[in-house]
């Protein structure tokens, strides 16, 4: 019996590296956390619920979003507001990053390691642009952000029961409604 055993597990190893298809970081998070909610591991249970869960999975994507095209404004941008606003993306995005691991880690939320495939094409493209062409795109680009994530933040303060996570969500509204005023006032001048 210990040989079928050894035999099986062997077979499933091998049937996982044959099935070497990357899958999105983002979506890993979302399903492991899903399953630790589902069929709570002893070891570390999640303490708190899918809405929650899947908020910090977001706004950490989100952030490492912002914090990569960040670094890649303050190398390719031209206009000197548009390296700024780069600067002030890597710098802020970086502190609210840090927030999101210390919440997620508190209620044992795994979150992705990379940006999702989405993402990640999204900053390969921009990445393939330059002067004043990159500038409008990454202008263009933080605007949809920052509207996506204000959005998201404030879907899911009427979403989350967590008051602590309620408090980071209304700490970091302000602060991001502010960078997209600031985007959209660069936005104005590179017209």
């Amino acid at each position: 019996m210990k040989r079928v055993t050894v035999i099986l597990s062997a077979l499933s190893i091998m049937i996982g590296a044959c099935n070497n298809e990357p899958k999105d970081s983002v979506e890993e998070a979302d399903s492991a956390n899903k399953a630790n909610i589902d069929s709570p591991s002893v070891a570390q249970p999640i303490t708190t619920d899918a809405e929650t869960s899947s908020f910090l999975v977001k706004a950490a994507n989100g952030g490492m979003t912002e914090v990569q095209l960040g670094q890649i404004a303050q190398q390719k941008g031209t206009h000197q507001k548009v390296k700024e606003f780069g600067s002030m993306m890597v710098h802020d995005h970086s502190a609210v990053n840090d927030q999101v691991k210390a919440l997620a880690a508190q209620r044992n939320v795994i979150l992705p390691d990379s940006v999702s495939d989405e993402n990640k094409k999204e900053i390969a493209d921009l990445g393939k642009k330059s002067g004043s062409d990159f500038d409008k795109a990454y202008v263009k680009a933080m605007v949809k952000g920052h509207e996506s994530t204000i959005d998201l933040f404030e879907k899911s303060l009427d979403k989350i029961n967590d008051s602590e996570v309620k408090t980071f969500i209304n700490n970091t509204l302000p602060k991001v409604r502010n960078h997209l005023d600031s985007v959209k006032a660069i936005q104005k001048t590179l017209k």
